[in-house]
C-alpha cells in the first residue's frame, strides 16, 4: 500500500486555495466573508492566532454558497488537470490519500481519479465547521491506524516534513518537490 499527501504532492498547488479562489470567482457573494478572513490571516502570519483558527475562519465562506456541492463538483472537474502525471503513472488500486484539506473536496478528487481510500479534515461543506480534529501531523497517523490498524505502508509521499510521523511508518518515504521525488 502506498500513502500520499494531496496538496503539493499529487496535486500541483494547494487545492483548498484553488477552491477558495474558484468560489470567489463563481459565487462572489462569498466575498463578504473575506475581510474577517484577511484579519485572521494577518494574525496567523504574526503567530498571534494558530493555523486551525485561521482555517476555521476561512471556511466560513462555504456557508455563503447555497449550492456548495455543485460548486465543488465543478471545481474538481475543472482542476483534474492539476493531478501530477507521475502519480497517474504509478497509481495502484490500494493507494491511500491522507490530507489536511477538507474531506468533501479531497474525496471528490480521489473519486474522480479512482482512489478509494481517503482521509482528510472533516469539514461541513454547508457551514464550514470542523467535525473533529484537523488531519495534520500525528493526527494523520491516528486516522491511518484507526482504519488500517497495523497495515504496512510500502511508500509514502509528501511535500512537507510535518508529515514525518507518517513517513516514519513507511518502508520508503519521499519528499515531493514539484515533480521530483527525493528520499526523505
Amino acid at each position: 500500500m502506498n500513502v500520499y499527501d494531496f496538496d503539493n504532492t499529487i496535486y500541483r498547488g494547494d487545492s483548498t486555495v484553488d477552491l477558495v479562489l474558484w468560489c470567489v470567482r463563481k459565487r462572489p457573494q462569498c466575498i463578504k466573508t473575506l475581510p474577517r478572513t484577511a484579519v485572521y490571516g494577518i494574525l496567523y502570519g504574526l503567530r498571534i492566532k494558530d493555523k486551525l483558527t485561521f482555517k476555521k475562519t476561512l471556511y466560513r465562506l462555504f456557508a455563503a454558497i447555497p449550492d456548495m456541492e455543485r460548486v465543488t463538483d465543478e471545481f474538481v472537474q475543472a482542476h483534474l488537470h492539476k493531478i501530477k502525471p507521475w502519480y497517474k503513472e504509478q497509481q495502484k488500486e490500494d493507494d491511500v490519500v491522507i490530507s489536511a484539506s477538507p474531506e468533501f473536496e479531497i474525496a471528490r478528487f480521489c473519486k474522480a481519479i479512482g482512489i478509494r481510500h481517503v482521509m482528510a479534515s472533516r469539514v461541513d461543506l454547508h457551514t464550514g465547521e470542523y467535525d473533529g480534529i484537523n488531519c495534520h501531523g500525528e493526527e494523520k497517523v491516528r486516522r491511518f491506524r484507526e482504519v488500517f490498524k497495523d497495515a504496512k505502508i510500502d511508500e509514502f509521499y509528501s511535500d512537507s516534513y510535518s508529515d514525518t510521523p507518517l513517513a516514519e511508518l513507511a518502508e520508503r518515504a519521499y519528499l515531493v518537490k514539484g515533480d521530483k521525488r527525493l528520499p526523505w
